[in-house]
């Protein structure tokens, strides 16, 4: 959790050349990848961003962990663009986390570094649910190695559950663990709605 933290603490604290840098990353990302964002263009994104400054924080703490955030929507009614977790595995620098702060403190041994619930909190995005996860999937093939932990319904949390998602022979599977299980393969994707 120590190298996530200090991608969030380092976030919060964003040079004007970190910016730069950050909003050329996302603008190529977005334009090597039109598939995601079909009808959405780039200026609309900017002056979203440009808008939402403090949105640029979460965005920096998704790209410094490893998730390559990108654009894969745009309320036509409110103008506000969704950013997801785009990298093909689960973020690398979110992996190896049980799901909330619950399951953290009931774990007697062998504790995991932190939980997903709570670094998304700090990185001020949320897990994706079900169906977020399903949309994604229909915009390319991901976890395919990994998986990611999935925002649970509070009554499958209530009985010590929580779901994830993965890529497997050509389709996308949720399944079921419990909340205080980690593994080095399973992260968790963020969502982010500007």
């Amino acid at each position: 959790m120590e190298r996530a933290e200090r991608s969030v603490r380092r976030a919060n604290a964003m040079k004007k050349t970190e910016l730069e840098h950050l909003i050329q990353t996302l603008k190529t990302r977005f334009e090597q990848n039109p598939n995601r964002h079909p009808d959405i263009q780039w200026d609309d994104v900017q002056t979203r961003l440009d808008n939402h400054p403090n949105a640029l924080k979460s965005l920096q703490a998704m790209e410094a962990t490893g998730g390559e955030p990108d654009v894969i929507g745009l309320d036509p009614k409110t103008g506000a663009v969704t950013f997801c977790d785009c990298a093909k595995e689960s973020p690398t620098g979110r992996r190896s986390l049980c799901y909330d702060r619950a399951a953290l403190d009931a774990r007697k041994e062998n504790k995991p570094k932190g939980s997903a619930i709570e670094m998304a909190e700090e990185m001020g995005i949320a897990l994706l649910t079900e169906d977020q996860y399903r949309a994604l999937q229909k915009l390319g093939e991901f976890d395919a190695k990994t998986s990611s932990w999935l925002a649970t319904p509070p009554e499958l949390r209530a009985l010590d559950g929580a779901i994830f998602g993965d890529y497997r022979y050509g389709r996308v599977f949720i399944y079921h663990n419990g909340v205080q299980s980690y593994y080095a393969a399973r992260g968790f994707r963020g969502v982010l709605r500007i």
